[in-house]
């Protein structure tokens, strides 16, 4: 994950106005776009931008992005992968553009 978010950021001069991260959660990585918040530029926010879910049961990996609606959705044009390399891919692809735009 660390690889992947290094690759995908803005150069270092433009991190302060936009820079991506990844968090862990139980059985969750989600990625995260990060910048400043438009009524105070001081403080940042945090826009959801895709997330995969592991399930044990069935040894898939879940993909999801973030909707306007501020829920997640499945992404429907690779719903499931079977390896984190392959949600990175999927994301990085993001054929439908839902993930960055």
């Amino acid at each position: 994950m660390a690889k992947f978010i290094e690759r995908i950021r803005p150069p270092a001069h433009i991190r302060d106005q936009l820079d991506f991260i990844y968090r862990l959660e139980k059985q969750s990585v989600e990625i995260f776009e990060v910048r400043p918040l438009w009524r105070n530029p001081k403080e940042k926010t945090e826009q959801p931008v895709a997330k995969a879910t592991f399930t044990k049961n069935q040894e898939i990996w879940k993909v999801y992005w973030h909707r306007a609606d501020g829920k997640w959705h499945r992404y429907e044009p690779k719903a499931e992968v079977k390896t984190l390399s392959q949600f990175l891919s999927v994301i990085e692809k993001d054929e439908y553009g839902c993930f960055f735009g």
